[in-house]
């Protein structure tokens, strides 16, 4: 594993998502500013998702097909300009257009990048991808923090903060990116492959889409849940414990810490204990935790539950990724840009849906909806096959 490069790779994640997961830190000063209702802020999250899922597995498939290394640099420009340019503007319609842009940059750069990641990894593949994992979870937790301190010093117009760190980041990729490129063709040259990509080529591998539909149901139910969370744990923070937005932003940043740390610690597990098992027992941990969140409305309590929710959302992350892997051996980019990429994104769909139910019914009542698709996430992990040895 060529861990220089798999660090660049990591950091590049990290500055993909960093605007992403500044969006429901931002939600709150958009429904204070501007008087929208909860629907109208979830569609924001809905603008960030809608066209990201559907062009993500696309993406991944080109990159199965030819690769295109300027897709990283391009997207995380994008990515970060774009959600910079929320905050200029007063229209809806206008910010949800630069957040809809914004989710697409995101969608251009992860199917690439985790094939890159997968070519640098050699025999360590759980371990690069999992710092890769570590860069897009760090992302999301310094992305609140970021967009909380900017709004509350320049007001609105901080957001474009995002703009200036997508550029340097982009610029830094463009530079390292072909060297990268020229590091994986050399060791192509020299016939240098992997073990397990050598095992891969002899056995013939086939794509089981059998059980990579399944796994898919499984990511559709656990990314409502998570950006169910994303979406209305910083709103529950200020609705329905009146807490003030910088607190509500902290949350979102120390669910997200977690999410670094768990990131490693479920690898770990899954080394030891094997993939399906840290996946169903985190999924079953899930549902009791947010229904436990959704019923209380003490501070001190809410925040000591986003540790054992940290752990549930992210501990199988690597897991997941790594099973879409095995499923579909012969297309790692498209297993990867599903696996990875709509784990964030697609549930953002369904959020607008979520948000007229938390107009119609309250937000207390919303976590509990959330508890009964994660019921949904957990049963659908005891129908996954075991990953074949190989990957």
């Amino acid at each position: 594993m060529n861990r220089k490069y798999v660090y660049v790779l990591a950091l590049g994640h990290f500055f993909c998502d960093i605007g992403m997961g500044a969006l429901p830190a931002i939600l709150p000063f958009f429904i204070l500013e501007y008087g929208m209702d909860y629907q109208s802020a979830a569609g924001l999250m809905f603008a960030s998702c809608f066209l990201s899922s559907v062009v993500q597995p696309a993406f991944g498939y080109l990159a199965d097909r030819t690769s295109q290394i300027w897709f990283m640099p391009f997207g995380v420009f994008v990515s970060g300009a774009a959600m910079g340019l929320a905050g200029l503007f007063e229209n809806y319609w206008t910010i949800f257009a630069v957040v809809t842009l914004s989710g697409i940059g995101g969608a251009i750069f992860h199917p690439e990048a985790a094939r890159m990641i997968h070519k640098i990894s050699g025999t360590k593949k759980g371990t690069a991808l999992s710092i890769f994992s570590v860069g897009g979870n760090s992302g999301f937790a310094v992305g609140p923090m970021i967009a909380v301190s900017s709004i509350t010093a320049f007001g609105m117009k901080g957001t474009a903060i995002f703009c200036f760190l997508a550029l340097i980041m982009a610029l830094v990729l463009w530079m390292i990116v072909p060297k990268i490129k020229t590091a994986i063709v050399e060791k192509s040259s020299t016939g240098a492959v992997s073990n397990i990509e050598a095992k891969v080529k002899k056995i013939g591998a086939k794509n089981d889409w059998s059980s990579f539909t399944r796994l898919t149901m499984l990511i559709i139910f656990s990314s409502i849940v998570i950006c169910g969370l994303r979406s209305f744990i910083p709103l529950y923070w200020v609705q329905v414990m009146d807490l003030s937005t910088a607190a509500a932003g902290s949350a979102l940043t120390l669910l997200f810490t977690l999410g670094v740390v768990t990131t490693f610690i479920g690898g770990l597990l899954a080394d030891k204990l094997g993939y399906l098992k840290v996946v169903q027992f985190s999924y079953v941990l899930l549902v009791p935790m947010v229904a436990l969140l959704s019923q209380t409305t003490n501070p001190v309590m809410a925040y000591l539950l986003m540790i054992p929710i940290g752990f549930a959302m992210f501990a199988p992350f690597s897991s997941i990724v790594v099973l879409g892997q095995s499923y579909l051996a012969r297309s790692i980019g498209f297993a990867s840009g599903v696996t990875l990429g709509l784990s964030f994104s697609v549930g953002g769909v369904i959020v607008p849906l979520i948000g007229r139910f938390a107009d119609t019914y309250g937000l207390s009542a919303t976590m509990e909806l959330l508890a009964v698709v994660a019921v949904f996430a957990a049963i659908f992990s005891f129908f996954l096959p075991k990953p074949v040895k190989t990957i």
